[in-house]
């Protein structure tokens, strides 16, 4: 159902109003007040429909909650990378998915009444222990028998089901795809090309190889993130955060990411900057001759050269977005859910860092205020007429001054914390 309308202030006779209950000078408030909430309310809006069972929760409430759980973990020139948001799954195995496909039939088979010959609930936990504790004995021809029984106990609940739903058309539309996703787990072979199922209640998830020792394989869906090249003074911000399903090759992901990018930042890329991963990349013309890789000879400049030294600056930002920001572990399901953490952690990175920007510039304002009353000046000008160097040979003065200001520092880096 469509969200309802957000209040407008009126007094509550058993509740207090917010604003009396908050610092109305907190960074958070103050840039609330500058975020445009209608036009969020209104494009966010179009999405919600009228079916029952959605919480009708004002579209301002649901947005600012995820700004703030994914700010606290709760230029023309572009750097780009791509890294791996990884699904929260269990590491998959052929016997842990066969048995979990196994109990996702039997459970449906329960709630929609279709009785069967067999379950096998006991026999098929004692066969899955069996084959984990056969394999971490490498004891491996018992656990491929352990596992065979498995695939049996699997095909028998798979034709049993179809069996009884193959001519019931509204049981046949239920059981049908998870019929399908249980066949495609029982029939894949390790090694073979394709897609394969890797997590039964999240089908989408990729298996994705980045080269790295301690983790060769990483499952989830591969991300695009794109930075300027020189940070600007709020630190080294997120132009665009892009999930590229399907696990392309990083050089055939500049044909979609480019034009997403320059539809954020609302002009034309002049230079992008990218690793060795993006060789062959094969983007479109003009693109074609502005993307430059790490180690590249031909046609790199002196100052191509320096922003080649700069290419590393993206990978700390893929560090915090993926330990403070969420994106290192997606609990949002389907394809859409990590569109959506992608975006939701980009967002939440750069308002942490506009937040943390605007806390600096608070205490500097805060901390010139509080010592444009010292006599830092008259000090100072005492020193130099005995002749003497500031910092050597202070004389009682001098040294009152350098107290009283260190009192001044301490005073407006508390008043900094307090605000």
């Amino acid at each position: 159902m469509r969200p309802r309308e957000q209040s407008k202030g009126q007094d509550d006779l058993f509740r207090s109003r917010l604003d009396q209950i908050i610092d109305m000078r907190h960074e958070l408030v103050r840039l609330g007040g500058l975020i445009d909430w209608p036009l969020l309310g209104a494009r966010l809006g179009e999405v919600y429909t009228d079916a029952p069972g959605q919480s009708p929760l004002p579209t301002r409430l649901m947005a600012g909650l995820a700004i703030l759980k994914h700010m606290h973990g709760l230029s023309d020139e572009e750097l780009v990378d791509t890294t791996v948001q990884e699904k929260a799954i269990a590491f998959p195995t052929d016997a842990k998915l066969m048995n979990r496909a196994r109990e996702l039939l039997v459970r449906l088979a329960k709630q929609h009444g279709v009785k069967l010959r067999q379950g096998y609930p006991k026999v098929g936990r004692l066969a899955l222990m069996k084959h984990q504790r056969y394999a971490h004995a490498k004891q491996f021809k018992r656990a491929r028998r352990e596992l065979r029984r498995l695939a049996t106990y699997l095909g028998r609940v798979i034709r049993d089901i179809d069996r009884q739903v193959r001519h019931v058309p509204a049981l046949d539309a239920i059981f049908r795809p998870s019929l399908f996703l249980a066949s495609r787990v029982r029939e894949q072979k390790r090694g073979e090309r394709g897609r394969k199922v890797y997590s039964i209640h999240a089908p989408e998830v990729e298996c994705i190889g980045k080269g790295k020792p301690h983790k060769p394989y990483e499952f989830g869906v591969k991300v695009s993130v794109a930075t300027t090249v020189a940070a600007s003074r709020g630190g080294q911000f997120v132009l665009a955060a892009k999930a590229l399903p399907g696990s392309p090759y990083d050089g055939h992901t500049l044909t979609t990411v480019i034009p997403h990018i320059e539809r954020i930042v609302g002009h034309e890329i002049q230079r992008v900057i990218a690793d060795k991963g993006y060789r062959g990349h094969g983007a479109p013309a003009p693109y074609d001759m502005r993307v430059h890789a790490s180690e590249q000879r031909r046609g790199v400049t002196a100052s191509i050269k320096r922003e080649l030294w700069r290419r590393s600056a993206v990978e700390p930002v893929i560090g915090h977005l993926k330990s403070e920001h969420r994106l290192g572990r997606n609990f949002l399901g389907g394809s859409a859910g990590d569109a959506i953490n992608t975006v939701l952690a980009a967002v939440g990175y750069n308002f942490a860092r506009l937040v943390a920007w605007l806390r600096g510039l608070w205490c500097a304002l805060l901390a010139a205020a509080q010592l444009s009353a010292s006599p830092w000046t008259d000090a100072r000008s005492a020193s130099s007429d005995h002749g003497q160097r500031w910092g050597s040979g202070r004389d009682d003065s001098t040294r009152r001054a350098v107290h009283h200001r260190s009192r001044k520092y301490r005073a407006a880096d508390h008043d900094c914390r307090r605000h």
